[in-house]
Formats: structure tokens, sequence, C-alpha cells
């Protein structure tokens, strides 16, 4: 019979920086939501809370309308960090 895997316990980042509102501007604050191929981060792997969670998404909307952050990450020509070239 297989074991249970305990996993550490998830927390939210916002919640505990006592973040209320997500600005679409600030690039630094939404990395953390987003993969290495710029897609938004569920809340199960990410911790966050579904508040936190919408306000993220829609954030990252917002950002990649306003071209902040791109909408999809080119595989051949990878860049380590895309924010620094903007």
């Amino acid at each position: 019979m297989a074991e249970k895997r305990k996993y550490s316990r998830k927390y939210c980042k916002f919640t505990e920086a006592k973040i209320d509102f997500i600005d679409y501007k600030d690039t630094s604050l939404l990395k953390h939501a987003l993969s290495e191929r710029f897609k938004i981060m569920p809340r199960r792997l990410t911790g966050t809370s579904k508040k936190h969670q919408e306000m993220v998404e829609l954030a990252i909307k917002r950002a990649r309308a306003v071209a902040l952050i791109p909408y999809v990450c080119d595989r051949k020509n990878v860049v380590t960090n895309p924010f620094e070239s903007l």
C-alpha cells in the first residue's frame, strides 16, 4: 500500500505581506505568479488565496494588454529575464 506524501503547507505571499490591491504596473510582484514561459501559475502550486489569485490574474492580463509582460515566450530564443530588456 502506498504511503501518503506529506507536503509543506502553502501560504499566500500577498496575505502575509498584507497587500490589499495588486497593481498591474508592479511587474516584480507579478513575476512570482508567472512560470518561466509566462503562463499564470495555478493556486494549487503557488498557494495564493482565492481573492489574491483573482487580483493577480486580472493584473497580469492588464499588464499583458499594455505590453509590460509578454503573452508568450519564444522557445528558440530564450531570454533569462525579459523584464530587463523592456
